[in-house]
């Protein structure tokens, strides 16, 4: 096989990265990789043109940039150029410090791929490996189908929403780090799904955990797994969130619910890749990438300081931040139509459409819920609807009185079932001391799931533990 062809250039005033990711490439790719010119120290506008005089006459397949913020405005000029040539090189950036702005720009401008700190081994090599086998037609066309899929349920026309789901080609690309924000239903969780499958993740798992879940004493086991005999009851190893998501990504949703004594263990994965399981003498290594939500402000959390402000910056690599539903009024009409076909089969429903009256009062109302509980709300129309067309008296708000009177049977079953369970969990976790995993062992479910429900009836276990004293 014929070695690539490929130049390096610094446009950054220290030589480290530079020489660190030469030596990495040089190193582990000497087989597919020659790297025929180094130019250091390009960071004036003369050096940048003797720079482009060397790419012309050495016509490499792949130039590497190392960049400093410093001199991004002169980056985007060296790669601008670059990219207007016919059949030129494929650009990959190694950003020194990079903000998300920047990184999504160079995206924009043409680079194939930016690589962000830490530069190891093991984060590079995999990265320039696969730029250099390149990609064949039907894996193109397979990226095309995947856009279009990943995309599919990210339905609206706001000028603010778009700007943000046109964002997740450019976001998919690189592996930096990402933070999503909005109110609760906006679509955080799906947003990072769409990330991943239009990703080279695609094939590996997504693995989605809601933090606020996982009681305090529990979150680094469930999140680093255990070796055996670790502590009285870890009879066998198991592997934690983070090795489950090996080669994918993890999702970490509502991330200000970490606790402050592991977000420095957090801090150190998203650093180095690195973890250790408790029970653990030895460090192991994940290739995994973090996407986190949230549905609060992080930078109030940061200054109370509940939120270590390291860890939010390494986070929020690429941040992203999803409008409210009252703020996207235009989309109401397209997401609530997408909602009746969708429910429409599963309910085996006469309706098709919605009136002009019951637009008009889904439009006025202000959703708390956001799209999450526009889906609710019209699922349940679809659900009684005898008509094809839903109308103002099929729209059921929280703020209808005739709503809140009179209750169907689906509806008072579902009232019976919620206070079974919060009874049954508080009895539960009272009879074994607020212990949830003998709690959990008991009801035989899952001890993920039966955090859920934890959650969801907003139980404290920490009320059923005994004290001494």
């Amino acid at each position: 096989m014929e070695k690539v062809k490929a130049c390096m250039v610094n446009l950054s005033e220290d030589d480290c990265s530079l020489d660190t990711l030469r030596r990495i490439l040089s190193c582990c790719l000497n087989k597919t990789l020659l790297i025929a010119h180094v130019l250091p120290g390009v960071y004036h506008q003369e050096k940048i043109q003797e720079a482009s005089a060397s790419i012309i006459r050495l016509k490499p397949d792949l130039i590497f940039i190392v960049l400093s913020t410093r001199h991004f405005t002169l980056a985007t000029h060296f790669i601008n150029s670059l990219s207007e040539e016919r059949d030129g090189p494929k650009i990959v950036a190694f950003f020194e410090n990079g903000t998300s702005e920047a990184a999504v720009e160079l995206l924009k401008l043409g680079a194939v791929d930016v690589l962000l700190p830490p530069f190891t081994e093991e984060i590079v090599v995999p990265r320039v490996s696969r730029i250099i086998i390149g990609e064949r037609p039907e894996e193109l066309f397979l990226k095309k189908l995947k856009e279009k899929l990943g995309l599919r349920k990210m339905i609206g026309r706001n000028s603010a929403f778009l700007a943000e789901v046109n964002k997740i080609p450019l976001i998919a690309r690189c592996d930096a780090h990402v933070l999503i924000a909005g109110e609760t239903g906006t679509g955080k969780e799906i947003y990072a799904r769409s990330i991943h499958y239009l990703s080279r993740r695609a094939a590996k798992p997504f693995v989605a955990v809601s933090c606020g879940a996982i009681p305090a004493d529990l979150f680094e086991n469930e999140l680093y797994g255990h070796e055996r005999g670790a502590y009285t009851a870890a009879v066998t190893p198991q592997a934690g969130l983070i090795q489950e998501a090996e080669g994918g990504s993890l999702f970490l949703d509502d991330v200000d619910c970490i606790p402050l004594g592991a977000q420095t263990k957090v801090l150190r994965f998203l650093q180095e890749k690195e973890f250790r399981p408790l029970g653990s003498a030895r460090a192991q290594r994940a290739d995994t990438r973090i996407i986190a939500s949230t549905n609060t402000d992080l930078t109030k959390a940061v200054s109370t300081d509940t939120f270590r402000r390291d860890l939010y910056y390494r986070l929020s690599v690429i941040s992203i931040t999803l409008p409210p539903l009252r703020n996207r009024l235009e989309d109401i009409p397209l997401l609530a139509r997408h909602f009746v076909e969708k429910h429409r089969d599963e309910f085996e429903s006469a309706a098709i459409d919605i009136s002009p009256g019951a637009f008009q009062k889904l439009m006025s109302y202000n959703w708390p819920g956001n799209v999450r509980e526009l889906e609710n709300v019209i699922e349940r129309a679809v659900a009684f609807s005898f008509k094809a067309l839903i109308d103002v008296k099929d729209i059921c708000l929280p703020e209808d009185d005739a709503c809140i009177g009179a209750k169907t049977f689906k509806e008072a079953k579902s009232q019976a079932v919620t206070r079974f369970e919060k009874q049954y969990i508080q009895e539960l976790l009272s009879t074994h001391q607020g212990n949830i995993s003998q709690s959990a062992k008991v009801a035989q479910k899952d001890r993920r799931a039966f955090w859920e429900l934890i959650r969801k009836h907003k139980i404290d276990p920490r009320n059923y533990k005994i004290t001494s004293g």
